[in-house]
């Protein structure tokens, strides 16, 4: 499994790859830390949902590990 820091540069590079591949829609770095903040978002969100379902400690250590990547994308 990808640290927190991995998981957050694997994400906006991945972004940014898009739109030098696209060139139509290509973003700045900042674009894509936000693009990648959205989609963390959407995770925890997810997460939380299942979770308050009253599902397991494993939920818990992945919604631990989503926040860190989302710090690690604002330490970019």
């Amino acid at each position: 499994m990808m640290t927190p820091q991995e998981k957050a540069e694997e994400l906006v590079r991945k972004y940014y790859s898009f739109g030098l591949n696209n060139p139509a829609q290509s973003f700045s770095w900042h674009e894509c830390k936000q693009c990648a903040l959205i989609a963390v978002d959407e995770i925890l969100e997810a997460k939380t949902k299942i979770l308050n379902k009253g599902d397991g400690w494993q939920l818990v250590e992945c919604n631990i590990y989503w926040k860190e990547v989302k710090t690690e994308i604002q330490n970019l």
